[in-house]
């Protein structure tokens, strides 16, 4: 499989290992040979080992070498022209915003345009190319490398609430097998699980809204269209969706949020986000996914992303079985 990254770089899957025991990863294949000078530079390339252990900011790379801030600081630039290095995360130290750079593929390389062998026994699953982006890296190589994430049953958080919508993830687990193989962990965890057991820097699909999914709760201030949290007498009610962009405010119950926004916890992480207003709303975002997906990733362009979902009972026997794409 191959995609591009820009004009210059295209990415391909790298298969190692035996027959049926196939591993992969991506490798970054270079059409620029300025670019490979680049990576090819001594120093460069000690940078980029260093960025391949773990994620540091400039002048802990200029420490770890024992080299001048500025020189470093040239080369960390030339990397990230080049896309082989990216920002993960910022943080302010001492007045300034220190940004974490790591490398950004496992692998580097120039191909010539011969020696392809045919490979028996491997079906990959398909899928389309614009979902494949919209899950990566959740769904990466016929693997889920995340977890669905529901509410919990019982009484909990500030809204007091029982979710009632945890059970539409097993809709939503039956679509993605057609791409995935079986995990070995269960992949379905409660808000109460993750959030005890600090997994929020996970991949994560949260089903459900923040009034009865706490993970929802916590990145809802980071989705382009969120819910209104307000609070009452009672504790907090929700006032519908508001969005950003349009500075429209949908209270029906059955309209919801379709997004994917990166991981605030982890930003090589991905969070997708299924949530209604009521969980008729959360059933509609599902749907949308699962049945009506080319129409609610029309406008997805693997950029943050969101999109309110309106469902409809159009055989009139009281369920959900239709969407429309407010914005």
């Amino acid at each position: 499989m191959e995609f591009s990254v820009d004009s210059c770089m295209k990415i391909k899957r790298l298969l190692s290992g035996k027959q049926n025991q196939l591993k992969a990863k991506d490798i970054a294949i270079f059409d620029d040979s300025e670019k490979l000078k680049t990576v090819l530079n001594k120093l460069s390339w000690k940078i980029l080992q260093l960025l391949s252990e773990q994620e540091m900011y400039p002048i802990q790379v200029a420490k770890k070498l024992n080299m001048h801030e500025q020189k470093v600081y040239y080369h960390i630039r030339k990397l990230s022209q080049a896309g082989v290095i990216k920002v993960v995360k910022e943080e302010e130290k001492k007045g300034a915003v220190a940004k974490y750079y790591k490398a950004a593929f496992p692998a580097m390389g120039i191909e010539l345009p011969f020696g392809y062998q045919k490979i028996n026994n491997v079906e990959p699953k398909q899928i389309d190319k614009k979902m494949e982006q919209f899950l990566s890296p959740i769904v990466t190589y016929n693997t889920l490398d995340g977890k669905i994430v529901v509410g919990s049953p019982d009484i909990h958080g500030p809204f007091k609430a029982k979710a009632r919508d945890g059970h539409y993830a097993a809709h939503l687990t039956l679509f993605l097998g057609k791409f995935v193989d079986l995990p070995q962990e269960f992949p379905i965890k409660l808000d109460v699980d993750v959030k005890a057991e600090k997994e929020e820097n996970n991949n994560m699909i949260l089903v459900g809204g923040p009034g009865t999914n706490l993970i929802t709760q916590e990145v809802n201030e980071h989705l382009p269209i969120r819910f209104n949290m307000m609070p009452s007498e009672h504790g907090f009610m929700l006032g519908g969706l508001f969005s950003e962009k349009t500075q429209k405010v949908y209270t029906a119950d059955s309209t919801g949020v379709i997004a994917k926004i990166p991981n605030p916890w982890n930003l090589e992480k991905s969070i997708i986000v299924l949530a209604g207003n009521k969980a008729v709303g959360t059933k509609a975002c599902v749907l949308a996914l699962t049945n009506f997906w080319s129409k609610a990733l029309k406008n997805f362009n693997n950029e943050k992303f969101a999109a309110v979902i309106q469902g409809y009972d159009l055989d009139g026997d009281g369920k959900v079985d239709s969407i429309e794409i407010l914005e």
